[in-house]
């Protein structure tokens, strides 16, 4: 007797016709008499399994009629065709063997019945086998795998940065201070830009992707103190190559997610044609021009000041694909954000804001190139130079003009799957009051 194949649910489409065997967990069972309809999941997908009890020992049919929600089991039957079954396919179960059985005593916590959000976070790490929450994180992966292929197919190399930095980059209030070797402070990385311009000044162009903290006691839905970021960086570039790539990156992931992931969309209940509406070239508009539309909506923002949650809303509600505000003042922009030399008082900056009031997703720009500049700046915002020694030496030999952007991941998941809270793109999100699962 041949050993049915081991498959994937994902691939029981090729299978149709023969017997294979499918590993995974209960989602979920409906019996009627002498039948029963377990469906198996196993990661990538949903069997419906048909158990007919004439077709079975009765020990295996009886095993199937009293399986408990999320048992872990490992089913054998034929694939065949059936389209009122997800994915169009089920099985004809011809053998069972159960792996474990939950007790009713103890069962699976979640239940098809609607649980409080903090409930579902204590039990994040169970939360994550829901429909909704596979949907998500399989957007995720199609984000970062475009993110990667866009990057990769552009002439960039990807360089790891430190997740240990001995200083701030964004501001010395949302450091994640460490207790490092004899005594030694050390922080968690806001950023990889400082690193990723040292490497693009020996490749070219060159990008990061990881881990980034900012200890930011916010709890908006925007907000979380560890997320996932991706830094360009490239010598030669001004402002307007950053926004070139920015822009051409946005609308590559979009179509990406948009091309393989539109059953996810649709499980999530996203309004696509507003993705589809995702096309370049993106509406542009300076800050003065931001700030001039904000004060006529009634916003009581002066020249200035930095945009809210609000303001971003506001603007990027305006337009269908993603909204391009440049030239910030810099007074309120980082310390290595180059001023424009026609108009010190603002910096060569760029913020892109999401439709749909999803605020900001990415921040970039042209980087100060000058010596002398880069002391001024670092001495402004009462940085020690002593911690940037090897950063000013970047401008000592070499320098060229350059620039980048750092995109954060959850916050374009948010956006692209119509979230209302960023907690739910990562698998364990970390926030201001959340540390655990």
């Amino acid at each position: 007797m041949n050993t049915p194949a081991r498959i994937s649910i994902a691939e029981a489409a090729r299978h149709a016709g023969r017997s294979v065997e499918i590993r995974g967990w209960l989602y979920n069972l409906r019996r009627s008499g002498k039948i029963a309809f377990p469906i198996v999941r196993d990661g990538t997908g949903l069997m419906q399994c048909v158990a007919v009890k004439s077709a079975l020992p009765e020990e295996a049919f009886e095993a199937i009629r009293n399986l408990t929600q999320e048992s872990s089991v490992i089913v054998t039957g034929r694939i065949r065709a059936e389209e009122r079954a997800v994915g169009g396919y089920e099985m004809e179960v011809e053998g069972l063997e159960v792996v474990q059985r939950i007790p009713e005593s103890q069962p699976y916590p979640i239940t098809p019945k609607e649980h409080g959000v903090e409930f579902l976070m204590d039990h994040r790490h169970l939360w994550l086998r829901s429909q909704r929450q596979h949907a998500i994180m399989r957007v995720r992966h199609e984000v970062i795998r475009a993110v990667r292929d866009y990057f990769d197919s552009h002439g960039f190399t990807l360089i790891d940065t430190p997740i240990f930095t001995p200083a701030a980059c964004e501001g010395t209030t949302t450091l994640f201070e460490v207790d490092y070797f004899e005594d030694e402070k050390a922080y968690l990385t806001q950023s990889g830009q400082l690193y990723n311009e040292a490497t693009a000044m020996a490749f070219g162009k060159v990008y990061c992707f990881g881990p980034t903290f900012r200890a930011e006691k916010s709890k908006t839905r925007r907000h979380l103190t560890e997320f996932w970021m991706v830094e360009p960086e490239m010598a030669y570039a001004d402002l307007e190559e950053v926004k070139r790539v920015a822009e051409e990156m946005i609308v590559y992931v979009v179509g990406r997610v948009l091309e393989n992931r539109r059953p996810e969309l649709q499980k999530l209940e996203r309004d696509i044609s507003k993705l589809e509406c995702v096309r370049a070239p993106f509406p542009r508009m300076s800050y003065d021009e931001a700030v001039k539309i904000l004060q006529e909506a009634g916003s009581e923002i002066q020249w200035g000041g930095d945009f809210g949650g609000g303001d971003e809303t506001v603007l990027s509600q305006r337009f269908e694909s993603p909204l391009m505000v440049d030239r910030y003042p810099a007074a309120v922009k980082a310390f290595y954000m180059q001023p424009d030399p026609g108009r010190p008082e603002v910096a060569l900056g760029v913020d892109v804001l999401a439709p749909e009031g999803y605020g900001e997703i990415i921040g970039g720009g042209q980087r100060v190139h000058d010596l002398d500049l880069l002391l001024d700046r670092i001495r402004e915002h009462n940085l020690p130079p002593e911690a940037f020694d090897w950063y000013i030496d970047l401008r000592r030999y070499g320098t060229v003009p350059h620039g980048g952007f750092g995109m954060g991941i959850e916050r374009c998941v948010a956006w692209i799957c119509g979230l209302e809270h960023v907690r739910e793109t990562i698998a364990f999100p970390r926030m201001l009051y959340r540390l655990r699962p």
